[in-house]
C-alpha cells in the first residue's frame, strides 16, 4: 500500500448546529484529539443553525477525525429538534474530502468510501457524492438532499435512494450524511474601480461558466422550445461569479467561487476579469482571497506572470509567492500573509527544529559540536544544495543576459530544474540526520525477551537500510546537479563560468561524501537484497562523478586560456 504520510487532504464537514457552542465544541474536541490533523477554522451560523468546520492532515488521520466528529454529532445533535434556513438532511449534513497535495482525486475517493463505510457501520445512512458518487444521478449534493430531513423517511426506502453505506431505514435522531470527494473551492473576490453592482455583474456573467440569459435585439429573453430561457455560457469552466458592492471598501467586486483550479487556474480567472473589465471601461485594481488557498495556486500564478515578462521561473518558492501576491494585487485591501493564507504553510509545525532553518553560523557550530549529528551525510547534502544553487544561479543570469533574449526560455527551464534539485537536497540535509536518529532510537529499544530482541533487531535493520537509502539518493541528486553545472559552464553566461565550475565541484563533494556514508552504513548488510543493488549503483555514480569532475574542470580551464 502506498505511503500517504506526507499527503495532505482537507475535510470540511457541515454540522446541523450553529447556536449552541457547547455542542459545537464537543464535536471539534473529537477532531483535535487525533494526532496528524490540524483544526483550521470553525464557522458557526445562527440563522442557518449550521457550523462549517475545516481541518487538514494526512488522509488516514483525517478520516479518523471525521469519523469521530460525525459519530459525536450523532450523539449531541437531535435532528427532530433542528430548525434552520440552510437545506440539511442530517446531524452531519455533508462531509467532503479535498485533495491538497501528494494525493490524487482517485485516491481521495477511496478514503471517502472508507469513511462512508465506517460511518455506515455506526448506524448512520451514508450517500456518496461528487467524484465518489456511485451513480451519475447522485453526484449533485442538491439532488441527494432534495426533500431534506423531513422527506428522508419516505425517500430512503425507495430502491433508487438506498444509501451507499449503513441501514436503508430512517434514523430519526442522526438523519443521513453525504460524504464525498471534491476539488478545492477557492473563494476569491476581484476588485473593480467602480461602485456599480450592475457593471460588476456584467463582468461576472462574462467569465462565469453559467454565463447569462440570451436576449434578442429588443432586450427580451430568448426561450427554447421547452419554454425555458436559453443561456449563453461564459468564458471559464468551474467558475461561479456574481457582482456586489462592498460598503466597507467603497468598491464593487466580482465574487467568485473557483471549484476546480486544475481546470481553470487562479491567474486565468484574474486575467479574464481584467480583460472583460477593460472591455467594459473598468479596471481591476486588485483581488482578495477569502479563506485558505493551496500553495500550488500561487506558485502557478507566480510562474505565469514571470513567463509573461519572459523572465526565468527558476526562482525560489518564496519569490514565486511574492510575485503572485503582487501581480494579483492580493495586498490591495490589507496585508496578505502567506503564512496565514496558504494551507500548506498553516500545517507547518513551528516547534519542529530543522537544520535548514538555522543560520550558516549555527549550522557550522552545530556540526562542530560533540554531537555525532549532523554529520558527513548532512554536510554532503549541504554541499550538493550549494552546487545545485550555483548551477541555478548561472541559469537565471543567462536567462536575462543582454543580447540573449531569444534564449530566456531555454535557461528558464534549466533554472526550474535546478530549483527542484535544491528543494530535494534541502530535504535530504535534515533527512540524513533523521535517519541517523532513527538508528539510535532502534538501538534504544528494549531487549529483555526474545520477542523484544527480535523486534529490536528488525527495527535496527530497517533504520539502517533507510540510512543507506538517504545518502544514496543524495548521490543521485548530486550527480544531476553536476550535469546542470556542466551544462551552464558549457553554454551559460560566460561571465559566470567559474561559478558553474564551483557548483560542479560542490556537487562532486556531495557524491563522494555520500558514497562514503553508503559504504560505511552498509558494512553489515552488503548482501541484503535491498542493499546490494544500491551498493552496485553507488559504484557507478561514484565513477561517473570522477568523469564529470574532469569534464567540468576542462570546460572551465579552457575558457580561461
Amino acid at each position: 500500500m502506498r505511503d500517504f504520510s506526507n499527503a495532505i487532504i482537507e475535510c470540511v464537514p457541515n454540522f446541523s448546529e450553529g447556536c449552541d457552542m457547547n455542542v459545537i465544541r464537543q464535536i471539534t474536541d473529537e477532531i483535535e484529539k487525533v494526532e496528524g490533523v490540524r483544526l483550521l477554522d470553525v464557522d458557526p451560523g445562527k440563522a442557518t443553525n449550521r457550523t462549517v468546520v475545516t481541518f487538514v492532515g494526512n488522509p488516514h488521520a483525517v478520516i479518523e477525525a471525521a469519523h469521530k466528529a460525525i459519530t459525536k454529532a450523532a450523539e449531541v445533535i437531535d435532528m427532530r429538534q433542528h430548525k434552520g434556513e440552510h437545506p440539511r438532511m442530517g446531524a452531519t449534513d455533508v462531509c467532503p474530502l479535498i485533495p491538497i497535495s501528494g494525493i490524487t482525486m482517485e485516491e481521495t475517493v477511496e478514503f471517502a468510501k472508507e469513511l462512508g463505510r465506517r460511518v455506515g457501520e455506526a448506524g448512520i445512512p451514508v450517500y456518496l457524492y461528487e467524484y465518489a458518487a456511485s451513480a451519475d444521478y447522485r453526484r449533485n449534493l442538491a439532488d441527494i438532499r432534495s426533500g431534506e430531513y423531513e422527506g428522508l423517511s419516505a425517500k430512503i426506502v425507495k430502491p433508487e435512494w438506498a444509501p451507499d453505506y449503513g441501514p436503508a431505514k430512517f434514523n430519526a435522531v442522526a438523519g443521513a450524511t453525504v460524504i464525498g470527494a471534491r476539488d478545492f473551492l477557492i473563494a476569491y473576490n476581484v476588485n473593480l474601480n467602480t461602485t456599480s453592482t450592475r457593471r460588476a455583474n456584467a463582468v461576472a456573467f462574462d467569465i462565469r461558466e453559467k454565463g447569462r440569459q440570451k436576449k434578442d435585439e429588443n432586450g427580451k429573453i430568448v426561450k427554447g422550445a421547452d419554454g425555458e430561457a436559453i443561456w449563453e455560457p461564459g468564458l471559464l469552466k468551474n467558475v461561479k461569479a456574481i457582482g456586489w458592492f462592498i460598503e466597507e471598501y467603497g468598491i464593487a467586486q466580482i465574487s467568485i467561487n473557483l471549484t476546480n483550479m486544475n481546470t481553470t487556474p487562479l491567474h486565468v480567472v484574474f486575467d479574464s476579469a481584467c480583460q472583460q473589465a477593460q472591455v467594459r471601461g473598468m479596471r481591476v485594481t486588485g483581488s482578495e482571497l477569502v479563506g485558505l488557498v493551496p500553495l500550488q495556486a500561487l506558485l502557478e500564478a507566480g510562474k505565469y506572470f514571470l513567463e509573461k515578462q519572459q523572465r526565468s521561473i527558476g526562482v525560489s518558492e518564496d519569490e514565486l509567492v511574492r510575485i503572485a501576491v503582487k501581480s494579483l494585487g492580493l495586498d490591495e485591501l490589507g496585508p496578505f500573509d502567506p503564512q496565514k493564507k496558504v494551507i500548506e504553510y498553516r500545517l507547518r509545525d513551528a516547534n519542529t527544529k530543522k537544520l535548514v532553518d538555522m543560520t550558516v553560523t549555527r549550522f557550522v557550530q552545530e556540526t562542530a559540536s560533540e554531537s555525532p549529528a549532523p554529520g558527513g551525510g548532512s554536510v554532503s547534502a549541504m554541499c550538493g544544495a550549494l552546487g545545485a544553487a550555483l548551477g541555478t544561479m548561472v541559469a537565471n543570469l543567462s536567462s536575462h543576459k543582454k543580447g540573449w533574449d531569444s534564449r530566456w526560455q531555454e535557461f528558464s527551464e534549466h533554472a526550474a530544474a535546478g530549483q527542484k534539485l535544491i528543494k530535494e537536497m534541502l530535504y535530504l540535509i535534515d533527512e540524513d540526520t533523521n535517519s541517523f536518529n532513527a538508528i539510535m532510537a532502534a538501538f534504544g529499544l528494549p531487549k529483555a525477551t526474545d520477542a523484544e530482541k527480535a523486534a529490536r533487531k528488525a527495527a535496527i535493520e530497517k533504520a539502517t537500510i533507510y540510512a543507506i537509502q538517504i545518502p544514496f539518493r543524495t548521490m543521485e541528486v548530486a550527480l544531476d546537479a553536476m550535469d546542470l553545472a556542466i551544462q551552464m559552464a558549457a553554454k551559460g553566461n560566460p561571465n559566470s563560468i567559474s561559478d558553474a565550475g564551483v557548483g560542479a565541484l560542490c556537487a562532486r563533494t556531495a557524491v563522494k561524501g555520500c558514497y562514503l556514508n553508503v559504504r560505511i552504513n552498509a558494512q553489515d548488510l552488503k548482501e541484503h537484497p535491498e542493499v546490494k543493488p544500491l551498493l552496485e549503483r553507488a559504484e557507478v555514480i561514484n565513477a561517473a562523478a570522477d568523469a564529470k569532475e574532469q569534464e567540468a574542470w576542462q570546460i572551465v580551464l579552457n575558457s580561461m586560456k
